[in-house]
Order: structure tokens, then sequence, then C-alpha cells
């Protein structure tokens, strides 16, 4: 188990130094970001002196290796747009970013489960085919398109919702939180449902051809002939065994919610990172643009991780497999 885990963690170092420099390389040839942070007539002397000053004329090793540094030190170092601490930008915009990213992993699990196993269980039912006619829907529109489409129905013609903003919210220390309002839980409705809805589609896919592959397995059929309940054989056998893939699969999508609420962030003007990225991409602000992207890359890989621990302990052909792998070893 020790090895298992210092293996993974020693790639998930090697994945964020490459996610570090590619976003580095990438970002030098963005803009020039000294455009960005002076006026028209501002000379060239104190051009030269700014650039200086910000370590823009360093060799690009240099300026990677003082970026990664300082990375794991939690320093960002200072916007080009603001001239304020990234870290501290950072952490304002992370509790919504984070909120709207566990609403939406919870709104796709907790109805893409039940959808999927209803679909795989009763196949050929009229509603089995009316949702699958909807995931293709689900699956089919872009993000943007469906967060549109959710503000003119129910924020523009019915105005039950807000269409923007976050609402009201509770400090916690640095942490804020719209849970505990009702305007703000009103707000996370209409840009939780769009990021995640694809997620939704997609785990009720992956659930319902799992279930048919499963209740067609030999076990399930000794299972009916000793005489188990339809309550048992499905969900105490069948869906056990298909949940082993989800989890795979969840938790990657959890990832990608995180990286990909840029649109859904920019629809509802949600102040969270990716809002921040994207006013950071228009700016050339390269230690915005770097944080941003290292830390998304850091979801990811902790996410990764987890995933794999978690699949290490429910499936039990892993652990056999490794313990084989380490006797051979000896």
């Amino acid at each position: 188990m020790l090895i298992f885990i210092l293996r993974r963690l020693a790639q998930s170092v090697a994945v964020l130094l490459a996610v570090g420099l590619v976003a580095f390389t990438l970002f030098r040839y963005v803009g020039d970001p000294i455009n960005a942070m002076v006026g028209q007539d501002t000379s060239i002397q104190e051009r030269e002196e700014l650039r200086e000053r910000l370590g823009l004329n360093d060799p690009a090793p240099v300026q990677f290796a003082h970026f990664i540094i300082n990375s794991v030190q939690g320093k960002f170092g200072l916007s080009y747009r603001t001239s304020e601490p990234v870290g501290r930008m950072i952490l304002e915009r992370l509790p919504a970013t984070m909120e709207l990213a566990f609403v939406a992993a919870l709104f796709s699990l907790c109805v893409g489960v039940p959808m999927g196993v209803w679909t795989g269980l009763y196949p050929r039912h009229w509603s089995s085919r009316v949702l699958q006619a909807a995931s293709l829907i689900g699956v089919s529109l872009p993000t943007f398109l469906i967060g549109i489409l959710l503000i003119l129905v129910f924020a523009v013609i019915l105005g039950v919702l807000p269409s923007f903003g976050r609402g009201d919210t509770v400090a916690f220390g640095w942490w804020t939180s719209g849970f505990f309002t009702f305007s703000g839980l009103k707000a996370l409705i209409l840009p939780s449902i769009t990021l995640g809805l694809f997620q939704l589609t997609l785990i009720m896919r992956l659930v319902r051809s799992e279930m048919l592959e499963v209740m067609r397995t030999d076990y399930i059929k000794f299972a009916r002939a000793r005489g188990l309940t339809n309550r048992a054989v499905n969900f105490g056998h069948a869906l056990k065994n298909t949940l082993v893939p989800v989890i795979t699969i969840a938790g990657l999508q959890l990832g990608g919610i995180i990286a990909f609420a840029i649109v859904t962030e920019t629809v509802f003007s949600w102040p969270g990172m990716g809002q921040l990225f994207v006013q950071s991409v228009q700016f050339a602000d390269i230690p915005v643009m770097a944080a941003y992207l290292l830390l998304v890359a850091f979801f990811f890989v902790a996410i990764n991780l987890a995933v794999d621990l978690l699949y290490y302990a429910v499936d039990p052909r892993l652990r056999g497999g490794m313990a084989t792998q380490a006797a051979r070893g000896h």
C-alpha cells in the first residue's frame, strides 16, 4: 500500500511540473504585460525599470525556477493588472468556484445514478426511453446555450430565480458561503444545473450500460435462483458492482467541473476563479493565469490520487494483484 501511494505521489509531482512548464511557456507569448500596466506617456526607461523589477528580463529557465519555488511556498507574485498578490485574489474567488463545483457534482450524482439504475433495470419502459432522449439533449447542447436557455425560462419569463451573481454570503474567516442565505441558495440553482448537466447525462449512461452488463452475468442469475428478492439482487449485488467504474468517472468529472466552470461562471457572472481567469487573459496577466492553471492541475492530481486510493479500497482484485507482485518480488 505504501509503495502504491509513493508511486502515485511521484507521478503527481511530475504531472504538476509538466503543467507548470507548459503554462509558463505558453504565457510567455500571450503578450507584453508591461503595456497593460503602464500608460502611453510612460517612458522607455521607466518601462525597462519595471520590466527589470518584475524579473521579465531574466532567462526563461530562471523565471520558471522562481515560479515553481514561489508556488510551492504559496507565493504567486503580483498581478500585472491590479498589482495585488495573486494568492489573495485566488483565495477570494476559490470559495465561489468550489461551492458551485460541489453542488454541480452532487446534483449530477444524486440524479444521474438513480436515472441510470432505472433505465438499466427497465430499458424498454417508456420512461427509460424519455430519459435516454433527454440525455442526448444534455450531451449535445453546449454549456453556454443551456445556461442562456435556463436564464430565459426561469429568470426572464418566470422570474423565480436570479440570472447572475452569487447572492448574499456568510463569511467564516476567509471562506465565504452562500449555503446559509436564501438568496445564495437561489443563486446556486441555475449555474449548478448548467455545470452539472453534462456530467449527469454521462453518469446516467455509464450506470445504465454497466447495469445492463451486470444483470446478464452468472452470479446475478445465481442470486435469483437462490430466491433473493429483486431489491436484494438489484441493489445489493448489481448496483454494488456497477459503482466501481462509476467512482473513477465521477472523480475525473469532479476535476472537469472545477476546470471547465469558466463558461458557466462567465454566463452567470459568477465571481469565481474561472471569471478571474477570463479577465486575466484579456490583460495578459501572466501570474494569475499561471497560478490558476497550476491550481486546477493540483485539483485534478489530488482528485485522481483520491480516486486511485478509493478504487484500491473498493476493488479487491487490485489488492490481490499487488500482493502477488510483492510476493514475486521477494
